[in-house]
């Protein structure tokens, strides 16, 4: 393979961090579910708002060459509708157990939370997320609301992965408040948790340049999500340089962003052999715990 820059790289594995699924009924019954829930009617009342089934991300991930997916829930407001959704995920990584990581979804103001985390937990999912706690309708950084789901993921080794958005800029679908200066609280509330946080963090990594900014990353990483629409390409080499290269995930947002766009753009840069497979798949795969 050779980058848009004349690079030559050995083809690697691609691990997609940050991918979207929904049952088919959901698809279908859109309405309905649009009428029962106010985080799936945020980002996803548009027509035009993007879904697919795990069958759909299959086919895109054989088309782009994505070896593995993470698949993640939404943050939904009713935990009827969290469960549901998760038993889709489970049923999906059960049928495509080489090819999809699942996620779970709850919402932490719900007393059952935590035993939901746990349930998914035994049942194979590695981690919790997205959470969206704007629409949810909790302050991420409140300790007292966070901390039984928080204990029960720790107990299972299960990563945490929230929403995050910048301070600044346009605004968006779902965009919500959870900047660094919520992210940076949260974090340093649960120092010893594996978090993730979407779409480079809403910018906290550019505050890494604070000693002790960069010292409560320490389990903290970041995803690509959506950076198309964010961030100009250059945003890989900055985070690069003020965090780390271990620290950057490939993920896409899809189906929200087709996998090849963001690909092409990482290709564009004319990385390192060894910095291209950390963020495709390296990092992904040591923090997953998947075999290399």
């Amino acid at each position: 393979m050779t980058s848009k820059k004349g690079l030559c790289y050995t083809p690697c594995v691609i691990v997609d961090f940050h991918t979207h699924i929904f049952p088919p009924q959901v698809i279908q019954e859109r309405e309905v579910y649009l009428s029962q829930d106010r985080t799936f009617a945020t980002m996803y009342s548009h027509p035009q708002a993007k879904m697919t089934t795990a069958e759909g991300l299959i086919a895109s991930m054989d088309k782009a060459g994505i070896e593995r997916s993470v698949v993640l829930n939404i943050g939904w407001t009713a935990q009827n509708l969290c469960i549901e959704t998760n038993d889709y995920i489970m049923k999906s990584v059960q049928r495509y157990p080489d090819r999809l990581v699942g996620f779970c979804s709850i919402n932490p103001l719900d007393e059952g939370a935590a035993d939901e985390v746990q349930r998914c937990a035994r049942e194979g999912l590695k981690g919790v997320g997205e959470l969206h706690p704007d629409v949810q309708g909790y302050d991420l950084g409140d300790e007292r609301v966070l901390t039984p789901v928080m204990e029960a993921a720790k107990r299972h080794g299960m990563i945490i992965l929230t929403h995050a958005s910048e301070p600044v800029g346009h605004l968006y679908p779902g965009k919500g408040k959870v900047s660094p200066a919520v992210l940076y609280r949260f974090i340093s509330q649960f120092p010893e948790h594996t978090i993730v946080c979407a779409h480079w963090g809403g910018g906290l990594p550019f505050y890494a340049l604070m000693p002790e900014v960069a010292k409560a990353l320490k389990n903290v990483y970041f995803d690509s999500a959506a950076s198309p629409f964010l961030y100009r390409p250059e945003v890989f080499l900055k985070v690069m340089e003020l965090v780390g290269v271990e620290k950057i995930l490939f993920g896409t947002d899809y189906p929200l962003i087709q996998q090849k766009r963001l690909l092409d753009q990482i290709d564009g840069l004319a990385l390192s052999p060894n910095k291209r497979e950390l963020i495709l798949s390296g990092n992904a795969q040591r923090v997953l715990g998947l075999d290399r």
